[in-house]
């Protein structure tokens, strides 16, 4: 039978692929975290997170990734900066193929390559990304007290989304491409219900205007006769679904759902055996750093369970 190289690959350098690292470097696993960018996946682009437990004033998200990657990086873990062409994870030694044809090969791997926001793609949504641009509500909101905002989607998260965030704006304008909701009706009534909703249909937004000191100012909105109008806002959350980072995952191998995320169990197990995922991969409805992080390790710990059942590659031999 062929040897691998390690005992664990992970895919993907976010906060489960970092917690992940930390957790096999400490246990003594030979562990190798595999990233294409710099470790900490989107959450380097996020301005501030103020909810992850043990930083009560918050930290920047570009920190805070510093902190997890130096907190691996004290337990050795091994890291690779490169793009990863193909996954063969069929059979007992799972194979990765780099752009550049290397192939490194491992008994396990944890997959963690995350998720990205579908974006609208206009003038100003890159420029102010984390400065009035959001793609999440419950990470973003209570930055937003007192202020008009904006939601941008129609669908059940844009709708429980935009009902939270009446928690703390003083008003929030949900702005849909069409003439009627897809969430379902009870989170419609809901909606509707709640003062601090207005509705502005068949809408879209043209354009995201700001300055560099004060961040997002007002949209540029096309109606649906053509008309154009100005909304007044310091922020925009645009809410109209996730998509799943899997074009270097075999999927034909793996078990996902309808969307394309990982279906995994309680213990990160995916269909294969020897395969674990965490993060925003995996099918599930919270996707926030410190899940992501709590998955990473319950992931790990499951890959120390699942090598500790298999036979080593070589017989013991104790009387050395």
């Amino acid at each position: 039978m062929q040897q691998a190289q390690y005992q664990l690959i992970i895919v993907g350098g976010g906060p489960a692929g970092l917690t992940a690292g930390l957790y096999a470097a400490r246990g003594r696993l030979s562990v190798l975290l595999v990233e294409k960018g710099a470790t900490g996946g989107q959450v380097l682009v996020t301005d501030w997170v103020d909810n992850y437990p043990g930083f009560a004033d918050g930290v920047s998200g570009f920190d805070l990734m510093d902190k997890m990657t130096a907190h691996a990086d004290r337990f050795g873990l091994e890291k690779r900066f490169a793009t990863i062409a193909s996954l063969d994870l069929a059979g007992d030694i799972k194979t990765i193929t780099l752009e550049n044809g290397e192939q490194l090969t491992a008994k396990s791997v944890i997959i963690c390559t995350g998720a990205k926001p579908r974006k609208l793609g206009i003038p100003g949504e890159y420029e102010y990304a984390g400065r009035g641009v959001s793609y999440c509500a419950t990470c973003d909101g209570p930055f937003y007290r007192n202020q008009e905002i904006a939601v941008v989607g129609g669908g059940n998260t844009a709708i429980q989304e935009a009902l939270h965030l009446t928690k703390f704006a003083s008003k929030v304008t949900v702005i849909h491409r069409r003439g009627e909701l897809r969430a379902t009706k009870i989170l419609q009534e809901k909606a509707f219900c709640n003062e601090k909703i207005e509705f502005l249909w068949n809408t879209q937004v043209l354009e995201i205007h700001g300055s560099k000191n004060t961040g997002v100012e007002d949209l540029v909105l096309q109606h649906f006769n053509n008309d154009q109008s100005i909304l007044k806002v310091t922020g925009i959350f645009v809410l109209i679904g996730i998509a799943p980072n899997t074009e270097i995952l075999p999927m034909r191998q793996l078990k996902s759902d309808e969307s394309g995320f990982l279906i995994t169990d309680e213990e990160m197990a995916t269909s294969i055996p020897g395969v674990f995922a965490a993060g925003d991969i995996r099918s599930k409805r919270s996707r926030q750093i410190v899940n992501a992080a709590g998955e990473g390790a319950v992931a790990e710990l499951s890959v120390e369970h699942y090598l500790g059942n298999q036979a080593p590659d070589q017989p013991l031999n104790c009387s050395e």
